[in-house]
């Protein structure tokens, strides 16, 4: 990959490195296509590889020793995973997967951590990531005890839009009860109402954003605040 290609590469963290970096770092990058459902890394396994987006949505999810499962994130373009490569780690806690088919660039986990002490850039663009990441995480949590679901599903809804293109996003109500960490009628309930409120339209494995200020409008304090952060430390997404 050649360092006039970075103008192409949609990555955020990627498309940020001075030239001399990203040629360093193209050397031992490989295109990766990342279907719906892969496994980037398991809960409590070995990192192989340190993945950068390009499109699509991927999912850190906490797994309890009793195998519940509930989103605690989800990245995309704007950042990397699994986040604690970034500070030398070789193992997951979280269960990291793609919510949403795309395609990105991978690096093996060796070639990261040799690059990382030549690459300062680099690895300030990912402490600032992991410390936008962690503020979703804390926020998640937030929301998980203070906000309904119907205003926790507006949230979430605005994440995922935040990172594809277009107003479609190709959700099932399986997934999203699994991801929001409620029973599969309580999604149904919550889609209703944003539905009658003209914020979305629902179909089967399919959502489509109608009202997007409307739907920040409901969502309330539960959104925004990550997206801040981020914005603060990186820009936008």
């Amino acid at each position: 990959m050649s360092v006039s290609m970075q103008s192409e590469i949609r990555n955020r963290l990627l498309a940020s490195l001075p030239e001399l970096e990203f040629l360093k770092l193209s050397e031992v990058l490989e295109p990766v296509d990342l279907p719906r459902g892969f496994l980037i890394v398991a809960a409590d396994g070995v990192i192989d590889y340190v993945y950068f987006l390009c499109c699509g949505i991927g999912s850190v999810v906490t797994v309890s020793p009793d195998g519940q499962k509930a989103e605690a994130g989800m990245f995309g373009r704007e950042g990397f995973s699994p986040t604690t490569a970034g500070v030398g780690g070789r193992s997951s806690v979280h269960e990291v997967f793609m919510q949403v088919a795309g395609h990105g660039h991978r690096v093996t986990i060796s070639a990261f951590d040799a690059l990382l002490p030549k690459s300062p850039t680099l690895v300030n663009l990912l402490a600032r990531f992991i410390q936008a990441f962690a503020t979703q995480i804390s926020y998640t949590a937030l929301c998980n005890v203070g906000y309904q679901v119907d205003e926790r599903l507006a949230r979430w809804l605005l994440m995922c839009h935040d990172r594809v293109d277009g107003n479609e996003i190709a959700l099932t109500h399986d997934f999203i009860s699994l991801m929001l960490g409620v029973r599969r009628p309580s999604v149904t309930t919550a889609l209703h109402v944003l539905e009658g409120k003209k914020l979305i339209w629902s179909e089967r494995g399919r959502i489509t954003i109608r009202d997007r200020s409307g739907l920040e409008e409901f969502a309330g304090n539960a959104y925004g605040k990550p997206e801040e952060e981020y914005r603060r430390l990186i820009g936008d997404f």
